[in-house]
């Protein structure tokens, strides 16, 4: 019998959204537990210390004043082979990147950054916090080695367009938007709605989770006009 794939989750500075959502897939994290083997995780796992595994997926940005936390982030960097920013803490910062009073952070304040800018990560997984499916999805095609699906994943890592605004200034001003909805669809906050076939982003509700710009379908055009700029 093949030997399971080794897991871990580790938690830093988040809410636990991630983590309930990957407990939320019921009775299919069952059958994602029967191929794997989770070999850490502060919740669901009885373990002091993040073994050597394969895949680490480390839900929560840094705190980069924590010592422990950097310690944690260096621990994960070593005994990891594939390292997945699981949510939007992970991934772009999420709301953690305000966590002064809707201001960016400051060298007097205490500074959160998205695991994704500290260390090198392999995928990262958008949402506030991501949907069930999306992290039984993601699970199965990294244990099946589906390359073309992880990709979008793995592009997701090198991603700057967290925020509506920057969708709409990205797609929608240089005419790139075909009114589909998608990103209104996927936002957890509703801070999207559509007027007249365009998506309008109420700013103050948008949490920087980065679903809109990782569902839009006209992201990839706009990389590309980037590049010829």
């Amino acid at each position: 019998m093949d030997e399971k794939v080794k897991v871990a989750h580790v938690q830093l500075s988040s809410c636990c959204g991630c983590l309930i959502s990957l407990s939320d897939t019921y009775e299919k994290l069952l059958d994602i537990l029967g191929a794997i083997d989770l070999v850490y995780c502060q919740t669901l796992a009885d373990a002091r210390d993040i073994p050597e595994c394969d895949v680490i997926l480390v839900e929560g940005s840094v705190c980069l004043d924590d010592h422990h936390a950097v310690e944690t982030l260096e621990k994960i960097k070593e005994n990891g082979k594939i390292i997945v920013a699981l949510g939007a803490c992970a991934s772009t910062g999420g709301v953690t990147r305000f966590c002064k009073g809707n201001q960016l952070s400051k060298p007097v304040h205490g500074a959160f950054s998205p695991i994704t800018e500290v260390i090198k990560c392999d995928y990262a997984i958008p949402g506030c916090p991501p949907a069930p499916e999306l992290i039984e999805n993601f699970l199965i095609a990294l244990l099946s080695g589906d390359i073309d699906y992880l990709k979008m994943f793995s592009d997701y890592v090198k991603n700057t367009d967290s925020c509506g605004c920057e969708l709409l200034e990205d797609v929608v001003n240089k005419a790139l938007c075909m009114g589909c909805g998608s990103c209104a669809a996927s936002c957890p906050t509703r801070a999207i709605t559509m007027v007249d076939g365009r998506p309008v982003v109420n700013s103050p509700t948008c949490i920087k989770c980065g679903c809109c710009g990782f569902q839009c379908p006209r992201i990839r055009m706009c990389e590309k006009v980037k590049e010829i700029e």
